[in-house]
């Protein structure tokens, strides 16, 4: 079974869902029967490489709340992903462009290194980096056992940009305005952070019998914004 998914770094609920997609596939004992394969989704193209805005504050403004209850749906969200076990500081996330992290993790898929989506994701949501930093990625790679100075001079070069802008395209030729977006065998559509229960069923019934369904919504992100 082939599952695509379509998310960005600085998207919540990409990290969640991620997070239970992997969880399913442990429980029902598939994990080498399935490819994953991550596609690259900027929420916000035009964003600052430098971090300019608080998150509460930002939140607090985009969804027209106050910073009280601003700060508490964050909260919120933060809880759905320590539920999945993960660290999450979102209040204290800096958000800024995420342009070259989705080319590092490109880059680092290409020699094998599948493991540097998660780290990216962690280093945002639970270590608070800014992924627009070139120091701040080298450092990342070498963390997973990449060369610093290559991953240095890729990042300081264009390579990978079209790879990006390949899965970018063809998320807006599949009308993917909100993500995570799953594509599981080029037919099923997941869209969002899917509860555990139901998402153990959609795949144990795909791991089944490989057919179609209808399109399947959650929690998602998009370049307006997040569902709340």
């Amino acid at each position: 079974m082939r599952i695509e998914i379509w998310s960005d770094f600085a998207c919540p609920y990409c990290y969640i869902g991620e997070a239970r997609l992997k969880a399913c596939l442990h429980a029902l004992g598939a994990e080498d029967r399935v490819e994953l394969v991550m596609k690259s989704f900027e929420l916000d193209p035009n964003c600052s490489r430098e971090v300019l805005t608080k998150t509460p504050e930002r939140f607090a403004g985009k969804y027209g709340m106050t910073l009280e209850a601003a700060q508490a749906r964050i909260e919120e969200i933060s809880e759905l992903g320590r539920r999945e076990g993960l660290t999450f500081n979102y209040s204290t996330t800096r958000y800024s462009n995420m342009f070259d992290a989705h080319r590092l993790a490109k880059y680092a898929e290409s020699l094998g290194h599948h493991e540097m989506y998660d780290t990216l994701f962690a280093a945002y949501f639970a270590d608070n980096e800014n992924l627009a930093d070139h120091r701040v990625l080298c450092a990342l790679a070498q963390k997973v056992g990449l060369d610093g100075e290559k991953t240095a001079q890729m990042l300081a070069s264009t390579d990978f940009s079209e790879m990006v802008r390949r899965d970018e395209e063809e998320a807006h030729s599949l009308g993917i305005h909100g993500v995570p977006f799953f594509v599981i065998n080029g037919s099923l559509v997941m869209e969002g952070a899917q509860p555990l229960s139901q998402m153990t069923r959609t795949l144990a019934d795909m791991l089944a019998k490989d057919g179609a369904d209808s399109p399947q919504k959650a929690g998602s992100c998009g370049p307006c914004g997040c569902t709340l």
